[in-house]
């Protein structure tokens, strides 16, 4: 099967800018209007990307914290109801939650509850994008969920604590982690940008650094994963990926998220070489 291609759209994207007097955009608008664009299994991907912060948001209820990320599927307003009864999470995170409800019904049949429920709820979320069909979506999760294990186990490293409780999945590189006392787990010759992480972990006493060195090996990573894509569904996943970077940048730093908007804006620009 062809990707569906969505050159009017990806034309379109360059149109958003980052507004200073209201430091930053409306990153859910632009979701909201490129979804009303997607074939249905496209929309579908679009909304599973967004589903880690509907995951972030379930946790945060359970735990009675009150912060919510907006670009959450989920609204406010229903996440209390879908904690108790879940309807909208994917099929794989509601189980989860049922579960942990629950501990003694059906639901925990299977499940390690020994986990907790922060741990089990981004397991089942990459578990649910790495069965998906869109091989963007695939990749991007199985990298994603390798940069928080590595940055994780190496924090945890550092305040001597044990990096079992700090990853998430399982696979060769968890088990990299878990065993190897190596400065860089012993995946150098696996992991491309495994001492960027670790330096970035290691030697930027500047939270904010830190968080700003790590969201540019997600942003050089999404660019690769769309090398060649130019108007399907993974040319818009990429583009969102940065859009989500930007739109964290430009809450914690106006001037931060300004320049990655405007590299994302060239690199829009490059493309439309592409004939």
């Amino acid at each position: 099967m062809f990707d569906k291609n969505y050159y009017c759209l990806v034309a379109g994207l360059r149109e958003y800018t980052l507004d200073a007097d209201t430091k930053g955009f409306d990153a859910k608008e632009i979701v909201d209007e490129i979804l009303e664009e997607l074939s249905t299994a496209d929309a579908a991907a679009v909304r599973l990307l967004y589903g880690y912060y509907d995951c972030e948001n379930i946790i945060a209820l359970r735990a009675g914290r009150a912060a919510y990320n907006p670009l959450g599927n989920i609204a406010r307003e229903q996440l209390e109801s879908e904690l108790k009864q879940p309807a909208l999470l994917p099929e794989a995170v509601a189980r989860v939650v049922r579960a942990y409800n629950e501990p003694e019904g059906e639901w925990a049949e299977g499940l390690d509850m020994t986990h907790s429920f922060e741990k089990a709820i981004f397991t089942a979320y990459y578990a649910e994008c790495a069965a998906s069909k869109c091989r963007f979506l695939r990749e991007w999760a199985e990298f994603d969920r390798t940069l928080r294990n590595v940055a994780a186990a190496a924090v945890a490293r550092t305040l001597d604590r044990t990096i079992d409780g700090v990853t998430v999945g399982g696979g060769d590189v968890v088990e990299q982690l878990h065993r190897s006392s190596a400065a860089d787990f012993g995946l150098r010759g696996e992991l491309a940008y495994i001492d960027a992480v670790i330096v970035a972990v290691n030697d930027e006493q500047n939270l904010v650094e830190k968080e700003h060195k790590i969201d540019l090996v997600r942003w050089d990573y999404a660019a690769e994963l769309s090398s060649f894509d130019y108007f399907n569904i993974n040319a818009v996943l990429s583009y969102l990926v940065k859009i989500n970077i930007v739109a964290r940048w430009s809450l914690l730093d106006v001037k931060r998220g300004r320049e990655m908007l405007e590299r994302l804006m060239t690199e829009l620009d490059g493309k439309e070489l592409v004939k």
